[in-house]
């Protein structure tokens, strides 16, 4: 019976464990370890002595274990039949994944199924031999880069989708912006798939989601890009889709076949559909398809409206442009916070610069945004509620009417509530 006299690692570089083709060992035989690997000794399918790097030879020194279960006579070359497994236990760090077939997801910011597919790759390293052997390896001949792809495929894959879709749904991230969060989902990825590895023995050293994409050639992806292709375009050129709507009915009323004054009445109404927007341009536009004549135009003294140079009231406030001079002066004015002009009251814009008219309860002055008091009254200014925005007339309340929020100061350091106007607060000194 011939007996192993050396005994030595000649498997491939992808390989993470090879077993020795000879079972028949003897006595003195020499075991060689390289770097980065250990050997295991089985015998009966029980992993009995481990191995580190270097030149061994097998005797009652390094296999006693062995000796205790075959009582082996080591005074001579005595044979027995053993296994030896090589374990290979570099960094592999360029085991590549990849979802085969695409994943169907909702997309939660534009409410459409998309076909999504990701790919990337991982690092591994064997970290306890003997439960790499026993767990996952068993009766196979050896175990490669391949064999470890599809060992694990079920559960990155699981893990790959179920991650994905919770960013998406959590963050309300599109599936076309999610290439932003992919150091956030690879560190998320790891996390989850590591504890799977650590039962076998294997440490996972880090996972990449390198991209993450969807086929070119779906139709849901197809429109959904098409879409947002339009939308920049109209946020380029400035108009929205309602106007652009408004601009197509416009061009229909203006190449509408008939009489000219028909054509006439069909683009004066096409004009007030398009300018519908503006209000007060809209019904004047609209007026226009009444009467054809071009009008001088004034505006009233009271609300600042534009309006016809022969109409005696103001169709937007009424007011009466006939009165007398003296009569026009009693109106109630007030005058802009930021820019200075004077206007009504009764206006809810500044005409010149449009900054919106903030009312004193007292008085009726426009107050700035932000103010505490009236300028002109000094009345204290209503204090919004921090939380529900409800204006608080009297400044003694300490809670709001609507929401119940305390109305206290706090402090932003310690959380202290502050009593008065002080600029420092009294239990750490925080600047207020």
């Amino acid at each position: 019976m011939a007996v192993v006299e050396v005994i030595k690692y000649n498997g491939g570089p992808d390989v993470f464990a090879w077993k020795y083709p000879s079972e028949e060992l003897g006595t003195w035989t020499q075991l060689i370890v390289n770097e980065s690997q250990e050997a295991v000794l089985f015998k009966g399918g029980q992993a009995l002595d481990v191995f580190g790097a270097g030149r061994h030879t097998l005797s009652t020194a390094n296999i006693p274990i062995l000796n205790k279960i075959i009582n082996l006579p080591f005074g001579g070359r005595s044979p027995f039949k053993a296994e030896v497994w090589y374990v290979n236990k570099i960094h592999s760090l360029d085991i590549k994944w990849g979802t085969s077939t695409p994943i169907q997801l909702k997309d939660p910011k534009y409410n459409i199924f998309i076909p999504l597919r990701s790919f990337g790759q991982f690092g591994i390293q064997i970290g306890d031999s003997k439960q790499f052997l026993t767990k996952l390896v068993g009766t196979l001949p050896s175990l490669d880069k391949n064999d470890i792809l599809k060992f694990f495929r079920g559960v990155y894959l699981t893990k790959v989708k179920d991650s994905i879709s919770s960013y998406l749904i959590n963050k309300g991230v599109s599936v076309l912006e999610i290439n932003a969060y992919l150091v956030e989902l690879s560190e998320h990825l790891k996390e989850r798939i590591m504890p799977t590895m650590d039962e076998y023995g294997i440490n996972l050293l880090n996972f990449f989601v390198k991209d993450i994409n969807v086929p070119e050639d779906d139709p849901a992806v197809i429109k959904l890009k098409e879409a947002l292709a339009k939308r920049a375009e109209m946020d380029i050129v400035g108009f929205n889709y309602v106007q652009e709507r408004s601009f197509d009915t416009l061009e229909g009323a203006a190449t509408n076949p008939g009489s000219a004054q028909s054509g006439m009445m069909g683009a004066g109404i096409g004009l007030g559909m398009g300018f519908g927007v503006g209000g007060a341009m809209g019904n004047q536009v609209g007026g226009l398809a009444q009467n054809l004549n071009v009008q001088d135009t004034r505006r009233c003294p009271n609300c600042n409206l534009e309006m016809g140079a022969t109409a005696r009231f103001c169709q937007s406030c009424g007011f009466d442009v006939h009165k007398t001079t003296a009569e026009v002066e009693t109106i109630d004015m007030t005058e802009c916070s930021k820019c200075g002009a004077a206007y009504s009251k009764k206006s809810k814009f500044c005409p010149e610069c449009g900054d919106s008219y903030n009312p004193c309860a007292s008085c009726g002055a426009d107050l700035a945004v932000g103010a505490t008091a009236c300028p002109k009254c000094g009345k204290s200014a209503p204090k919004p509620c921090p939380k529900c925005g409800t204006k608080i007339e009297n400044e003694n309340v300490k809670f709001c009417t609507e929401c119940g929020e305390s109305l206290l100061k706090k402090c932003g350091e310690c959380g202290t509530q502050i009593v008065g106007d002080p600029k420092f607060c009294n239990e750490c000194g925080n600047k207020l």
